[in-house]
């Protein structure tokens, strides 16, 4: 079930707060997409079609909550990411943002300490 960006900043929304109607999701992020609710409510109905939310029915108005967890969402996109461009490999993709960012003291202590987690436990 891939999402996409729209779809992600609904999900942002839901993940923060839920359940939320599209009314609520609406004031919250259209403004600055500059959505209307026609364009909420489409994303839902392709959120919903993919499970990744569910509806509720609320008076005459549906609550939406998701199904899909952000760890989840971003365990997929990471996944996707690293098989697109690195295919499959972390080394790669922490070589490439080495050499484009510069990696800061903090950035690196934190690899390395996470490098030896990963030794140790397959040790």
């Amino acid at each position: 079930m891939a999402v996409s960006e729209a779809e992600a900043i609904i999900m942002e929304v839901l993940w923060r707060s839920s359940p939320r109607s599209a009314e609520d999701i609406l004031a919250e992020v259209g403004p600055q997409q500059g959505w209307q609710e026609g364009t909420v409510k489409s994303l839902l109905n392709r959120l919903l079609k993919k499970k990744a939310v569910k509806a509720e029915r609320d008076g005459r108005r549906y609550l939406y909550a998701p199904r899909l967890t952000r760890e989840q969402y971003v365990s997929q996109e990471s996944k996707g990411l690293l098989d697109r461009l690195f295919g499959g490999r972390v080394a790669p993709l922490v070589a490439h943002f080495s050499e484009q960012r510069k990696l800061s003291r903090k950035d690196i202590a934190e690899l390395r300490k996470l490098l030896q987690e990963l030794d140790d436990e397959q040790s």
